[in-house]
């Protein structure tokens, strides 16, 4: 048999688990998102989120709401009759009468290695930090931060990745969203056999992965190099780690560990090459990709025959 699923997201991150889930037969009842947002240079076109888009293609109802911790929110939820709910970046609290509306449980795709990076931006926190792995995890939801139990499939608790050398936040992304939705619907096959059993999480190692700020975004030359390579690779493509240039903000959005002659004499942000090769602390970094304010993102050299950077110039 299917389940009655209600279907919690926002995200890109969230497509492909709603559409395994949609795939697999099970019946999803309701999608829950954040509302649509401004867009255009006026701010006049409202701009649905990427579920609501695929709801709306594959002809499931949309709600909306602003806040769950309302009486008519718990109403509603429960009318929908779902067995239970998964929950995929969605962007709101759910506050215990609604977890309690579920009689199978709410479902949490989460990823990270719990409990590393609980909260908001686990793989930018994951990439930052210069993690060798990360993955992904199904977490029975409690009113906790991410502090729930961990779905257990036939002894696989997570799907874990290796981070790449020069893998970008964006990368890692893709990859981690595809192995997710797996995860997830092999999880429901679990739940649905009455096999599904949970593993608590660790006591030790919890770290949180809080909201990137755009205070922090900014590129600090002043750093290692191989932070400072962490710095842009886990703020690619989004927000993306800058610098300025003749006052213009530019956002790198690839880089790699620079060979650069003279680094380690060089004052930090020295562009020490024709292939925009700029001193760190220790070392240096290459820039590879970059992006002009409302412009389309380029190769470094297809940057440097429109904007010569010569060697010896200071980035700030």
């Amino acid at each position: 048999m299917s389940l009655r699923i209600v279907f919690m997201g926002t995200p890109d991150f969230a497509v492909p688990t709603l559409l395994e889930i949609v795939g697999r037969g099970h019946e999803v009842v309701a999608i829950y998102t954040r509302a649509a947002k401004p867009a255009g240079r006026r701010g006049m076109d409202l701009t649905p989120t990427p579920i609501e888009r695929e709801a709306r293609a594959l002809s499931l109802p949309v709600l909306t709401p602003a806040s769950l911790r309302t009486a008519d929110a718990e109403a509603i939820m429960r009318g929908h009759g779902a067995d239970a709910a998964v929950v995929v970046a969605y962007g709101l609290i759910l506050p215990k009468p609604i977890l309690d509306a579920f009689p199978l449980g709410a479902f949490n795709l989460h990823a990270s290695l719990l409990p590393r990076w609980r909260g908001a931006a686990p793989i930018n926190r994951a990439v930052m930090a210069g993690d060798a792995e990360t993955g992904v995890m199904v977490m029975r939801m409690e009113e906790g931060l991410d502090t729930g139990p961990v779905a257990n499939i036939l002894g696989v608790t997570a799907e874990r990745v290796r981070i790449g050398d020069d893998e970008t936040a964006g990368d890692l992304h893709d990859r981690l969203a595809r192995l997710g939705a797996d995860l997830m619907v092999r999880a429901l096959g679990a739940l649905e056999r009455g096999t599904l059993t949970f593993t608590p999480q660790a006591d030790a190692g919890i770290t949180y992965a809080r909201k990137i700020d755009k205070d922090e975004t900014r590129i600090i030359w002043a750093w290692p190099w191989r932070q400072v390579h962490d710095h842009i690779r886990g703020l690619s493509p989004f927000p993306g780690a800058w610098f300025e240039l003749a006052g213009a903000r530019i956002k790198v959005l690839r880089a790699t560990k620079g060979e650069g002659q003279g680094a380690q004499q060089a004052a930090p942000g020295t562009v020490l090459d024709h292939q925009l090769t700029v001193a760190c602390a220790d070392g240096a970094v290459r820039i590879l990709e970059l992006q002009r304010a409302g412009r389309q993102a380029m190769k470094a050299d297809e940057f440097l025959r429109g904007s010569p950077v010569a060697t010896g110039t200071r980035l700030a």
